[in-house]
């Protein structure tokens, strides 16, 4: 019996159970491994994947849904990815193609980079922005920040929550209670005695990530990850949307450097929801 060609193959769902292979894939297309980050996406996301009859998977994908639990405001499209020896044989479009159908009414995003944009333009995902990857030893200031940090407790979730959605535009409580237990450091900026920003540091294997970044405004943004900064060895890695360009500069100026650039596309909205000025980076690019 002649083995199924790859285009053929089903498409199933991942679980945490697929941890290595989804691993193994990302190194297998010279991504790092990140197992940290799969599990996750993983866990708090939709992830689907194509078995190879050798061993492995052919590609995989996930999907995290934000908003109510039956009725998504929003999903977000990540780790699109297609062994070496499968790509260009229409197996990443299939896969696409299998989402955006699960998917049906609900508005998509996702983070393309050049070699995937064409893809994603070809199935009707409109560039909307840009993120700018930026990754480095940070440089205190001598002036230390006027904007008040402090480590986050478990009595400031609800606030965080609160704040989160109504930046973001739609209810991440599943991805955002786990920060907790998946991040190093989780900060929040207090002004009054009011939450007006927060911040997670998440190990990724060598780095530190920022993200999400949620603030009032640039300076408090930058408080957040000066307090980041001061607590960590690790150089620091985070995705700033591009209209900030007074926190970029800044970054620059603190000894970080710009490494990489993502197309913020977005299927079947004009734009994303919520409010960009107080949103300056995600928790990763892989979950919008």
């Amino acid at each position: 019996m002649s083995t199924p060609s790859a285009a053929a193959l089903p498409i199933r769902r991942l679980t945490l159970r697929d941890l290595t292979a989804c691993a193994d894939l990302s190194e297998n297309r010279g991504w790092q491994r990140e197992e940290h980050k799969w599990g996750l996406l993983l866990t708090a996301g939709k992830a689907y994947g194509i078995d190879d009859p050798d061993g492995g998977l052919v590609a995989g994908c996930v999907v995290t849904e934000y908003g109510t639990h039956d009725r998504p405001d929003l999903g977000a499209i990540g780790m699109v990815l297609v062994a070496e020896r499968h790509a260009r044989q229409g197996i990443g479009r299939r896969l696409m193609r299998h989402v955006v159908s699960l998917m049906g009414p609900t508005p998509l995003t996702l983070h393309a980079t050049p070699n995937g944009r064409p893809l994603y333009e070809e199935l009707g995902f409109k560039v909307t922005g840009r993120a700018e990857m930026v990754v480095g030893r940070f440089v205190p200031e001598d002036t230390p920040p006027s904007v008040a940090t402090r480590a986050a407790t478990a009595e400031d979730l609800h606030g965080v929550l609160r704040l989160d959605e109504e930046v973001f535009g739609a209810d991440r409580t599943p991805l955002i209670t786990r920060l907790p237990a998946f991040a190093d450091h989780l900060l929040v900026a207090e002004d009054g005695g009011r939450i007006i920003g927060y911040t997670a540091a998440w190990p990724n294997m060598d780095t530190h990530v920022v993200g999400p970044l949620i603030a009032r405004d640039t300076q408090t943004a930058k408080a957040l990850i000066a307090a980041v900064a001061a607590r960590t060895d690790r150089p620091l890695r985070t995705d700033v949307d591009v209209r900030h360009e007074e926190l970029l500069a800044w970054l620059w100026q603190r000894g970080m450097a710009s490494v990489f650039s993502n197309s913020v596309m977005t299927y079947g909205i004009p734009e994303l929801p919520g409010d960009w000025t107080r949103r300056f980076a995600p928790l990763t690019v892989a979950a919008g």
